[in-house]
């Protein structure tokens, strides 16, 4: 009789957690492109924006079940706030370029999963693979941001981040030696 109950218990977490696990896995985002306006959204690793058309990212919205914030660094304006799943992060109609963007997973998600995203960026390409919070693309430089790739990646998971670093940050009235 305690076997069948533990046996019964055990395969109500395992289901609880396979389930928790892959309605975390279901990320998808948009982003706002001059002259495109909102493009449709796309699944993880996807690329959500344009790359060879010299076209700026204006924003950005993610949408993810297991609880994420992100900031978009804009044009004039610098780091905004951060906002939530499901916000615009970035400006709507003001013509502003989106320069760069830092993503973090919240809640539960973020002890299962690490969140690893890029930028393409003018005169620059793909740049390399940011992770939880750190800034990826450009400030300072008056780059715009093209497209962006986001992937959750399983929590201890060896990722290749590229050969290139994934952000860059000019200082262009500093001193210099």
């Amino acid at each position: 009789m305690t076997r069948k109950i533990f046996a019964a218990l055990l395969m109500t977490v395992m289901i609880f957690f396979s389930q928790n696990v892959s309605a975390y896995s279901n990320i998808n985002y948009r982003a706002y492109v001059e002259g495109n306006g909102w493009m449709k959204p796309v699944g993880e690793g996807e690329v959500a924006g344009t790359v060879m058309q010299a076209r700026r990212m204006e924003a950005l919205v993610i949408n993810f079940n297991g609880g994420i914030k992100y900031s978009a660094h804009v044009e004039n304006i610098g780091w905004q706030d951060w906002v939530y799943e499901g916000n615009v992060a970035g400006t709507v109609g003001h013509n502003l370029r989106m320069e760069a963007i830092r993503i973090q997973l919240t809640g539960r998600s973020e002890q299962y999963f690490d969140v690893y995203y890029r930028a393409h960026v003018e005169n620059g390409g793909w740049l390399g693979w940011a992770k939880n919070g750190e800034p990826a693309g450009t400030a300072g430089a008056s780059l715009r941001m093209e497209a962006i790739q986001i992937r959750l990646v399983e929590k201890g998971t060896q990722v290749n981040r590229g050969n290139k670093p994934a952000f860059y940050q000019y200082f262009p009235n500093a001193p210099t030696a």
